[in-house]
């Protein structure tokens, strides 16, 4: 019988799986020296006891802009005896109370009990900031919003962060923004962008160069020396390269690789390994992608996967050879997509706000989309699911279901 002593000291191609993590921070971040120089220009004034500025940074998802503000943010923190700033995840403080209240909480003890309206954080939060610093330093908070795209009343936080130095006669309070959405802004209303004065900083993704390295410095860390094939840390980054330049893909590709390596007791990571790990790690992250979609993303890929279940009653238009491997039309989608809204008792979208949902889950390969030819209902886009539809369906009515079961409620304005 196997106890937890005999399974601590099973052999493994694992020194440590922490560094695989897409939450470990490295001490050298490769390929990221001029993104970090902006970040902590941004943010130094405030060691100079001037406000810094409010500062966006944009990319797709594995391309280190997490990671490279909390390396700038402990560098910072190094350099003052005071707390200044706040690290927010806005996938979890969804709302502008509760981002309003993890500020308010971690400079003011007394915050951090239940009852308070927005308004109380708001009011101490000012009185906490005119109030200099033993040294007679003036408080320059920083908020590190992450996924600042995933507040749903974002045009209020936005306007009454920046507002907030308006009304104070001394400090300032200045937001870092993280998000992989270069649109988001498009939904601000005009005063609240008109209120940012931002700075921007844009993430590319990763080639296989560049994720070769990142790889090559984690496989340092984290394995056994000599477990891991140089073959198999090149197909790893050029699988990750080829699929979305993400450093978190290539990451979970070697994690499972090497899992897999212990299960066999093989303890060795070749690129038998690393194909293995593909196709699990593509099951993974197609559920983890659509459960934290934005509802109505959600709502019109079950559209998409409806349709295309049932694409033989979609084939009417007797043009079958024009469908190119049976893709949907985009008008076809829209009408199913206010049929699924309907029945899960939310407000279609407009026609505008569809079409940019398209281009999100293209980007994030759940759809492939292309133009149709002339004289077929004028010009239109063939819709096609990037996975099996079936598979995909059953993840979004589970997510539906949970988040109808979560609250009876239905907040509908969130994008």
């Amino acid at each position: 019988m196997q106890n937890f002593d005999t399974i601590l000291t099973l052999p493994s191609v694992f020194l440590d799986r922490n560094v695989l993590s897409p939450h470990f921070v490295p001490d050298v971040l490769p390929y990221r020296e001029k993104e970090i120089e902006k970040i902590m220009l941004a943010v130094a004034p405030a060691l100079e006891d001037q406000r810094p500025k409010n500062l966006f940074i944009y990319g797709k998802t594995g391309t280190g802009k997490t990671c490279t503000v909390k390396r700038v943010m402990a560098e910072f923190r190094k350099k003052t005896i005071f707390p200044q700033d706040v690290y927010v995840n806005c996938r979890m403080y969804n709302s502008r109370y509760r981002v309003m209240q993890k500020i308010g909480k971690t400079f003011i003890s007394e915050l951090d009990k239940v009852g308070f309206g927005i308004s109380h954080f708001y009011e101490k939060l000012l009185e906490y900031i005119q109030v200099p610093y033993e040294n007679g330093n003036q408080k320059r908070i920083i908020v590190v919003l992450d996924e600042i795209d995933m507040v749903k009343d974002l045009d209020e936080l936005v306007y009454t962060l920046t507002r907030m130095n308006d009304e104070i006669s001394s400090g300032s309070i200045s937001m870092i923004g993280i998000t992989n959405k270069i649109s988001f802004k498009e939904v601000l209303d005009p005063r609240s962008k008109s209120s940012l004065c931002e700075s921007e900083i844009v993430f590319s993704p990763y080639n296989s160069i560049q994720l070769r390295e990142i790889l090559a410095q984690r496989v340092k860390l984290g394995f056994v020396e000599g477990t891991v094939h140089d073959s198999a840390i090149n197909l790893a980054a050029a699988i990750a390269a080829q699929e979305t330049g993400d450093a978190r893909y290539a990451l979970k590709l070697l994690l499972k690789a090497g899992e897999i390596a212990d299960e066999k007791k093989s303890f060795l990571i070749t690129d038998r390994e690393v194909e293995e790990a593909r196709k699990n790690v593509d099951n993974t992250l197609v559920g983890e992608i659509i459960k934290t979609l934005p509802k109505h993303q959600q709502l019109v890929l079950i559209a998409i996967c409806n349709l295309y279940n049932n694409i033989g009653h979609y084939q009417r238009l007797g043009q079958e050879e024009n469908l190119e491997e049976n893709r949907l039309l985009s008008g076809e989608v829209y009408e199913e997509y206010c049929k699924i809204c309907r029945k899960f008792k939310r407000i279609p979208r407009s026609a505008r706000w569809y079409r940019e949902y398209l281009n999100e889950l293209e980007m994030l390969g759940l759809i492939t989309t292309v133009e149709s030819s002339k004289g077929l209902r004028g010009h239109s886009r063939f819709i096609k699911p990037g996975y099996e539809p079936q598979q995909m369906l059953q993840i979004l009515l589970e997510s539906q279901q949970k988040s109808e079961s979560e609250t009876k409620v239905i907040y509908d304005s969130d994008l």
